[in-house]
């Protein structure tokens, strides 16, 4: 395809292209406002003049191999090609473009600049699109036709309350919905009658929730940084440093949980120098992170006198408890936090399915903290929002084979695999996993038969 050439034209042989370009954008930009002349204007300046050059020389060769090959292009191709070029072309002479108006007054130079910036944006928003329409997609112009149209929704989150009146019966939803800890959300979605398939419920032939484990491991390694951050003087924390200096010992972390949360944390947490403990019920998960980490962690029985000692001299605790489809259990209460070191933090990434610690309320990443008695909470839903692309190509990767099993095959796609038909959570107003109908007091279905 026309984009492997592309991408080769961009990562190999241009250095000198960079370079070039950026002394010459740099240099502009001095003449016309030395107050903005920094290397990095200057190289988001050029990044578009480098893209023209590629493209170029990449449709160039394209084209040779084609006519060599005595082949025709495809109207995608074609279609992709053209979008590419215009919309390389336009991004790389826009912004000089408003620099030689600022240059003879025709607009403010804070206006080139502030244009120029806002112009790049709604550029890579057009690339976007042109690049979904190369690859058969339609764009709706809104939420609701989409709803409206699609046999199949498939998301990240959980549908919003606005949605649930969208959704109906005989329509497939396919993303993540915690519902053990959402009964709102629940009811709406058994009285849409669409049939709800939950990410994190699939299960795979070892055991484990292959569709939740890769926002587990984001969200594990995620956990670290937020209670390094956290424990920050100026952000209410204990002003330590988990990894310590020389002459200085480091911080520790507690880590409830030795499943895939916990095991990334303590990952994480060794790699800064911390010292590490994890909990967990499991004797043979506690050998199994023993010998990972080779002897690198502290690793205890989880029980709850176990558990009441460590978080006493902690100075950050990880969260990371997961009964699949269940609300999490409470592990740490209120009247605890009196024992624990002041500024200390709590990092619930079991929040999505209710938190595990008792003060836990979920968070957002605009204003991810709170305090309670001397005691810093961590408690953002959806932690792994804070770094969408990682997040997007890891749950993509684990997610298509099973949408796309979806897709061509409906719900004889659930009654041929039960690792699918595990993440069935609520068929046609009735709920189907029996750990989300506890948690919430619903009569529980077996969805055996749920496409005779």
């Amino acid at each position: 395809m026309f984009w492997r050439w592309l991408r080769h034209h961009v990562t190999e042989g241009h250095a000198g292209n960079v370079v070039y370009g950026s002394i010459v954008v740099f240099a502009l930009v001095l003449v016309l406002d030395h107050d903005h002349a920094t290397p990095v204007t200057a190289i988001v300046s050029i990044a578009g003049a480098v893209f023209v050059v590629a493209v170029a020389e990449a449709y160039a060769e394209f084209l040779q191999e084609m006519i060599q090959f005595h082949r025709p292009l495809r109207g995608r191709e074609r279609i992709g090609i053209l979008a590419g070029i215009a919309v390389h072309v336009v991004a790389a002479l826009a912004p000089i473009v408003f620099f030689i108006l600022a240059a003879f007054d025709v607009i403010s130079r804070d206006t080139a600049f502030t244009t120029a910036k806002w112009f790049g944006v709604a550029v890579l928003g057009i690339y976007a699109f042109a690049a979904y329409r190369a690859a058969g997609a339609t764009i709706a112009d809104n939420a609701a036709e989409i709803f409206a149209r699609a046999d199949m929704i498939v998301k990240v989150k959980e549908p919003q309350p606005q949605e649930w009146a969208q959704l109906r019966q005989g329509q497939i939803l396919f993303t993540y919905l915690h519902l053990a800890a959402d009964p709102e959300q629940a009811r709406g979605l058994l009285a849409s009658g669409v049939t709800a398939v939950a990410y994190e419920t699939v299960t795979d032939s070892h055991g484990g929730l292959p569709l939740l484990a890769p926002m587990s491991e984001v969200a594990g390694r995620l956990s670290i940084q937020a209670a390094a951050t956290a424990l920050q003087k100026p952000n209410g924390g204990r002003g330590v440093l988990l990894g310590g200096v020389p002459g200085v010992s480091p911080g520790k972390v507690v880590v409830i949980g030795g499943g895939v949360v916990g095991t990334q944390a303590a990952r994480m947490a060794i790699g800064i120098g911390a010292e590490v403990t994890i909990l967990d019920k499991s004797l043979p998960r506690l050998r199994y992170l023993d010998d990972l980490f080779d002897g690198r962690v502290h690793t205890r029985f989880s029980t709850r006198g176990a558990l009441a000692e460590e978080i006493t001299t902690a100075d950050a605790v990880i969260g990371a408890v997961l009964v699949p489809g269940a609300s999490a259990p409470k592990l740490v209460s209120r009247a605890q936090f009196a024992t624990m070191r002041q500024g200390a933090v709590l990092v619930d990434v079991a929040i999505d399915q209710g938190g595990c610690f008792e003060t836990s309320h979920a968070t957002t990443h605009a204003d991810p903290t709170f305090v309670v008695d001397g005691i810093v909470h961590y408690c953002v839903a959806n932690m792994p929002g804070a770094v969408p692309l990682t997040s997007s190509h890891a749950l993509n990767h684990a997610t298509l084979p099973f949408g796309l099993a979806l897709a061509d095959h409906g719900l004889a796609a659930l009654a041929a695999d039960p690792h699918l038909r595990a993440g069935l959570n609520i068929h046609r107003g009735k709920v189907t996993h029996q750990a989300v109908a506890e948690s919430l007091g619903f009569t529980f279905t077996d969805p055996t038969g749920v496409a005779a």
